[in-house]
């Protein structure tokens, strides 16, 4: 039980020293919020089998189509994992909120630039005082 805290003990500054402690060792430990230089992994063929999921002849014609990014050097096809990733990230298909969301603040936008008053008066012909 030495894991148990009494909070009924504690002043507000000792659970905020305890907190600021244990946060400071979880990141030390982990390593958030650090600018680590990744490595960019290539690879062949066998690496885009298993960043996307798909058959060897599907991205072979992905790549025909030049749909997918790749290297080629000489006859051997090269991936990149980042490139991959960010091309598996581009094709995210947006959710039914997601569009009824968009769908909705279209609206309030075509209703931003012709308020309803403007919006009746401007089909008016306008009679002009002789």
């Amino acid at each position: 039980m030495e894991n148990t805290l009494i909070l009924t003990q504690l002043s507000i500054l000792e659970v905020r020293e305890l907190f600021r402690d244990e946060l400071e060792n979880f990141f030390k430990e982990n390593r958030v919020g650090k600018n680590e230089v990744e490595t960019d992994e290539i690879g062949g063929i066998d690496l885009a089998i298993e960043l996307t999921g798909l058959a060897k002849p599907t991205i072979y014609g992905l790549v025909h189509g030049r749909s997918i990014p790749h290297s080629k050097r000489g006859k051997k096809l090269y991936f990149s994992r980042q490139e991959l990733t960010e091309w598996l990230k581009q094709g995210k298909r947006k959710t039914q909120a997601e569009i009824a969301i968009e769908a909705e603040n279209y609206g309030q936008k075509e209703k931003e630039a012709f308020p309803p008053s403007k919006q009746r008066n401007r089909f008016l012909k306008v009679k002009e005082n002789s």
